[in-house]
Parts: structure tokens; sequence; C-alpha cells
């Protein structure tokens, strides 16, 4: 792993220049991907989206990869994570919608069930959740 490192330099303008070597082992091909495009994001995650080809030409800009197989390999990686963040984003909304939307939706069954429809007869704990779905439309 040092000799990696070795051929990695930064220049004065932060521009990461890197000199390919083909790694002997797949794991180690693989960490090193991970470890550069974890770098890379650190400092310009906003930068990249989820167009692999716009993630390698700004590769271009911010870096200077010598190797095209490795520069597509970390646009790849990077194209990938980036997608993978966004689908977990996404199905932590829904999944939070859905905890909400059965919330309210037992609180309405409960509330129906009691046939006076009046809330000084519910318990505590109910008054308490129908303040908090009513304080949350609300917002």
């Amino acid at each position: 792993m040092m000799s990696y490192q070795k051929n990695l330099n930064r220049t004065a303008n932060n521009i990461w220049v890197y000199r390919y070597k083909k790694p002997k082992f797949h794991s180690v091909k693989v960490d090193r991907i991970k470890r550069f495009s974890m770098e890379i994001l650190a400092t310009h995650k906003e930068s990249f989206g989820t167009d692999f080809n716009k993630n390698k030409q700004i590769l271009n800009d911010i870096s200077m990869v010598r190797s095209k197989e490795l520069k597509n390999e970390l646009a790849g990686y990077i194209t990938k994570y980036i997608k993978r963040e966004i689908a977990q984003q996404k199905e932590n909304e829904e999944k939070e919608e859905q905890a909400e939307r059965e919330a309210k939706k037992q609180l309405e069954e409960e509330i129906e069930s009691k046939s006076t429809g009046d809330f000084s007869s519910l318990d505590e704990s109910l008054r308490e959740r129908q303040k908090e779905i009513i304080s949350e439309t609300s917002n």
C-alpha cells in the first residue's frame, strides 16, 4: 500500500496527480478506488451528480488522472455512490411518511371507536398523539 502512496502527489494548486499502476490483487484495487473516491468526494461532493460522463469531466477538471481506466473506475464509483445516497434518502423519507400515515390512521380509528366523539373521554396518551399529529400537519 505504501507504493501507491508514493505515486500520489499533491501539487500547489490542490490538484491530485496519480501515475496509474495496476494492483496485484483485486481487493487492493477496490480499496484504492474507494479511498481515492472518498478523498475526492470529501472536498468536491457538491460538484458531482448521477451522470457518469459529467462526473468524468469534473474529474478531469479537479484532478490529473493519466489513466483512462482509473478515471472511468473513479467516475463510475462516484456515480454509483451518489445514486445510492439519493435512493437511501428517498427510502427514508418514504418510511417516515408511511409511519406518519399509519399513526394518523390509527388515531382516526381509535377516535371513531369512541362513540361520543368527545375528546375529553379519551385517555391521556391519545390526546398527546392527537396534539403531535395536529402540530405536524399544521407545519
